[in-house]
């Protein structure tokens, strides 16, 4: 969340329907820190009032070239000293003038002459967006540098379904953390597990635990953000899969083995953070057992233990494990350590409510094989996904 605080990043807005979702986008921008200057087109203010955009950013909106003070030259020097343009909602209009070089209002005249990265992201009906020369004008922008999203599929406000509706704005300001990052983890491949695991007693009843995967999700979008090739491999959550990440979904603990094991040899870093059933039913009944008056017993047998097995023939990769413990944090982590030769342990605190499982936020001890102790104070995952990396990268440095 970090890389976004403290930046300066412009938001165009042009004359879609879709330019009231811009609201959302400025609200997400600046909750994570950035200083937001919105420019709006002449058709862009028939959507949605200028004092909207105002009233959310602190600022005033940029709407003409000339009329207001102040305005004359800030279409050179807004976007030579801003770290990132953002048009979102981009009409096909937008798109046509910014691939030919036409200046004719403040915000193309402002893309002209910027020097900050820009993304576009374009929202018009399915059929103008399939249009040879509408693709023909992204195409054109990509190959300059440009970086334009692809828009969503779904009902557009034609009422028709389609690919063409403005890509959802968690998604988009997914993307700005990326490309405002550092991406100092460029080039290396990160294999991360997530979620819990469920084993079944019968077709209807399973045995599971409290994980929700906000952990694991967390440390994929980080790597990502970051510049990793990132796998995902994750037990069932109700989290959406993160963009741009390929995903594996597993139910069992024998599940995420085979799909760990078949993925990882190629990683440079493999980060366990899922909570794996440690046990399963010794039979899975065929059929739904039926309630009964009287106690019932169900037998217990051992599941895999991935995290070994990747131990014992981990090569060159750094690997990384969790441990959830309510007593003996350290002392339990250093043994888990030795026994399945990882190079770090993340201890989570997992009595406590207000962190670890299903929360938000977390307080965590990173551990070496040497020994050397880091706590990370009570944090959001996201940041204390990107302490995780950090930790990562200077044990890969040596």
């Amino acid at each position: 969340m970090g890389n976004v605080a403290g930046k300066k990043i412009v938001l165009g807005i042009t004359g879609s329907i879709a330019a009231y979702k811009a609201t959302e986008l400025l609200r997400y921008l600046r909750k994570a820190g950035a200083a937001v200057q919105v420019v709006m087109t002449a058709n862009a203010t028939w959507f949605v009032a200028p004092l909207t955009f105002e009233t959310l950013s602190g600022n005033r909106v940029i709407e003409d070239m000339f009329s207001q003070d102040g305005t004359s030259i800030d279409h050179v020097s807004l976007g030579q000293e801003s770290d990132l343009i953002v048009i979102a909602p981009a009409t096909a209009n937008i798109l046509a003038k910014i691939a030919h070089g036409i200046g004719d209002d403040f915000l193309s005249t402002l893309v002209l002459a910027a020097t900050a990265k820009i993304l576009i992201c374009p929202a018009m009906d399915k059929e103008m967006y399939s249009n040879s020369i509408v693709q023909a004008n992204i195409l054109s922008l990509r190959e300059r540098g440009f970086m334009v999203m692809e828009p969503e599929e779904g009902m557009l406000a034609t009422g028709a379904i389609g690919l063409g509706r403005f890509p959802d704005p968690s998604t988009i300001m997914e993307e700005i953390r990326r490309i405002l990052s550092d991406h100092d983890l460029e080039g290396l491949k990160a294999l991360i597990t997530a979620g819990p695991t469920i084993e079944w007693i019968d077709p209807v009843r399973i045995v599971t635990n409290r994980s929700t995967g906000k952990m694991g999700y967390a440390l994929a979008r980080a790597a990502w953000r970051r510049g990793a090739e990132v796998t995902l491999v994750t037990g069932p959550t109700h989290l959406d899969p993160p963009q741009g990440i390929g995903v594996i979904m597993v139910k069992t603990a024998e599940e995420m083995r085979e799909a760990v094991l078949h993925n990882y040899r190629d990683k440079d870093m493999v980060i366990k953070a899922a909570a794996i059933s440690d046990y399963k039913p010794l039979r899975k009944a065929h059929e739904k057992e039926k309630k009964k008056a009287t106690p019932i017993t169900v037998e217990m047998t051992p599941t895999p233990d991935i995290l070994a097995e990747l131990g014992k023939d981990k090569g060159g990769i750094t690997l990384v494990g969790f441990a959830a413990e309510t007593t003996d944090h350290v002392a339990n982590a250093m043994d888990k350590i030795r026994k399945k030769n990882l190079d770090l342990i993340v201890v989570n605190d997992v009595s406590r409510e207000d962190r670890g499982f299903a929360a938000d936020s977390n307080e965590v001890r990173m551990i070496d094989r040497e020994g050397n102790e880091e706590v990370v104070p009570l944090m959001s995952k996201d940041d204390v996904a990107d302490r995780i990396l950090d930790r990562v990268k200077r044990l890969r440095a040596g």
